[in-house]
């Protein structure tokens, strides 16, 4: 493990900043990041696994897996304190789980009753480009969880767990820990701390925005000069916002 410091508990700022970042899709999050250069942040292969809407917010706690090694990945690997039984008693309240699996989707990183140790300690979500096993329990644990599927195959069947609190690459983005991950129904989003900031002022404007662009196109408008706004449409956008405030 990494000699970061563990976050025991969420930073005094967090809880504002991240019930402004629950009112933003992770669309939108993406394209302002986009605009801002950072083009690779959304995590390939992390499909929400409880279809439901929901939005979370949380920093990341990551963990790391490397191919299997016969010597390295066995049943009584999983005892050690340097496992992910291990990494699961480090993890702080309101953090979101990141794991590398390196997109190896035929064997399952952790199952229920490591899901339900997470819940225990009030882990936000879990996020991989991997599988989970016994899928069935680990949505009875009522941890939500993005990920490419189910596995029945244990972890040491295929990976070795080597760390957490690390840099790590998940489904092809780079996460450190304490980036800020939001999750939808469009998947996961990395938001690097240096970021943060710029997404809070800006995407609560890009909502309001598109929503007024889909209410001209619902009334029939086309979407050339509107959608991106032209000078014309863009003035009719803040006399729309003007009035909304006065009224």
């Amino acid at each position: 493990m990494s000699e970061q410091s563990n976050r025991k508990t969420a930073e005094p700022a967090d809880a504002e900043a991240f019930a402004i970042l629950a009112g933003i899709s992770a669309a939108t999050i993406s394209t302002i990041l986009m605009k801002n250069g950072l083009r690779n942040i959304w995590i390939r292969g992390a499909r929400d696994m409880q279809p439901g809407g929901q939005r979370l917010v949380g920093r990341a706690f990551t963990m790391r897996f490397v191919p299997g090694r016969e010597d390295l990945s066995t049943p009584e690997s999983l005892a050690s304190p340097h496992s992910t039984r291990g990494a699961i008693e480090e993890m702080p309240a309101g953090c979101i789980v990141v794991v590398d699996a390196m997109g190896i989707t035929d064997v399952g990183i952790v199952g229920d009753i490591l899901c339900a140790r997470m819940r225990q300690r009030g882990v936000t979500a879990l996020v991989s480009d991997g599988a989970v096993r016994d899928i069935a329990g680990v949505r009875r644990t009522g941890l939500p969880v993005w990920c490419s599927g189910a596995a029945a195959p244990p972890s040491v069947a295929g990976l070795t767990f080597v760390g957490w609190q690390q840099p790590i690459g998940c489904g092809g983005v780079a996460v450190l820990p304490g980036d800020i991950i939001v999750v939808d129904e469009d998947g996961a989003v990395v938001i690097p701390p240096a970021f943060l900031e710029i997404v809070l002022t800006t995407a609560p404007e890009t909502e309001r925005m598109e929503s007024w662009v889909l209410d001209q196109v619902n009334g029939g408008r086309r979407l050339i000069g509107l959608y991106p706004p032209n000078q014309q449409a863009a003035d009719e956008y803040a006399s729309w916002q003007k009035s909304q405030a006065g009224s």
